[in-house]
């Protein structure tokens, strides 16, 4: 493999913006993965770095990845810096990051020094996203006690930003090397509170918000943005002024060329969406339809006509800053999964007032395309100012 040469960016965001963000009025589109391709970890990581090679080759903006520990049913990647840390020599335009670094499970100095490296190594297109979170049962191993996670997630905080920052941290004046004080500019924290937005909003981070937050606002299709609208609210409300606000709404998707794949990767997703639903709180109706857990579990699958009317309804991801998309709970085979990437960037994306990054890159074609395929429709919509 041969490593791509780091590069700094061409300049320096604003505080607050991530890096890009002053190249299009619309959206950034982003892919992010879990790992749970269905093969051995070796064959999951091979697997995901491809689907990150042809997201950037499609135009995706960035791609992300989760950290999970323990469970390779959950998530397959323990150590999602060095993965990124790989994807980076494999790519060169796509932004990098995670969401999320389980942070009250890692010690914020190491956190705060591979985020750096890695910064520097990927030419900045590394974005840091932490969160709280954690399956409870994977803190006992760390030393920790999950009903202290808000505590230590707090501490462990206060230490990173501090870092980021170029606080000095020993006695002798050392301060964190390689400086990344760009990282703090573009940092990401992950909530489903309200009152955690404010606290979010108040330090000038990004905004992460997941498919999975339990609804406790609005009915039908519309429920999950009901519900993270209240949490949005909160977050711009607590913005110091000058910051622009930066909200991350992430959706299950899977898009298909024909209806008739829907029914099958439906089922396989409510079935693989109940072992993780009921330990985040979230209740599930007896007697529910299939349609009715569709929208409980936020599974959006379909031909790009029907994905694209499903989300023109949702209020939050329309105004988000960042569309990210993942395949999770379907996971389907990596095949599936690809074709999807190129419906969204060719179809859906743009419906939604994405357009590529003004850098030249634009879709590129998946080799069926490029040999007269009639089934790949390469049309852009135009620019929406969402």
């Amino acid at each position: 493999m041969t490593a791509q040469t780091p590069t700094p960016p061409s300049s320096a965001a604003a505080p607050g913006v991530s890096p890009g963000a002053d190249r299009r009025c619309g959206p950034r589109l982003g892919f992010f993965t879990r790992v749970l391709d269905d093969a051995p970890a070796a064959g999951r990581y091979r697997l995901a770095l491809e689907q990150i090679r042809t997201a950037e080759r499609l135009g995706f903006d960035s791609a992300w990845v989760a950290q999970h520990h323990f469970h390779e049913a959950e998530g397959g990647l323990p150590s999602p810096l060095v993965f990124l840390a790989h994807a980076a020599a494999q790519t060169s335009a796509i932004v990098l990051g995670t969401s999320i670094v389980t942070l009250p499970l890692e010690e914020p100095l190491r956190v705060a020094e591979d985020a750096a490296v890695l910064s520097l190594l990927s030419g900045g297109r590394f974005e840091l996203g932490v969160g709280s979170g954690g399956t409870p049962s994977s803190f006992g191993p760390f030393g920790h006690d999950p009903k202290e996670r808000g505590a230590i997630y707090a501490r462990h905080l206060a230490r990173l930003r501090a870092a980021l920052a170029g606080d000095e941290l020993t006695a002798d004046g050392g301060a964190l090397y390689p400086a990344a004080p760009e990282l703090l500019d573009t940092l990401w924290q992950a909530t489903f509170s309200a009152e955690g937005a404010a606290r979010i909003g108040a330090a000038g981070s990004g905004l992460m918000l997941s498919k999975s937050q339990p609804h406790t606002a609005g009915s039908g299709l519309t429920a999950l943005a009901d519900t993270q609208r209240l949490v949005i609210d909160a977050y711009r409300a607590a913005l110091p002024d000058g910051i622009a606000p930066r909200t991350f709404a992430s959706r299950g998707l899977v898009v298909v060329d024909d209806v008739a794949d829907v029914p099958a990767l439906l089922a396989r997703g409510i079935e693989r969406s109940f072992p993780s639903v009921r330990p985040m709180g979230i209740t599930v109706p007896d007697g529910a339809s299939d349609e009715e857990l569709r929208i409980l579990f936020d599974l959006h699958i379909g031909t790009p006509e029907q994905i694209i009317e499903e989300l023109a309804q949702d209020h939050v991801l329309t105004s988000a800053t960042d569309i990210v998309f993942q395949s999770h709970p379907v996971d389907p085979s990596h095949e599936v999964l690809l074709r999807s990437l190129e419906l969204i960037a060719t179809r859906v994306a743009p419906a939604l007032g994405w357009s590529p990054a003004a850098t030249g890159r634009r879709p590129a074609p998946s080799p069926a395309a490029e040999a007269g395929s009639d089934a790949f429709d390469l049309t852009f919509a135009e620019e929406t100012h969402v």
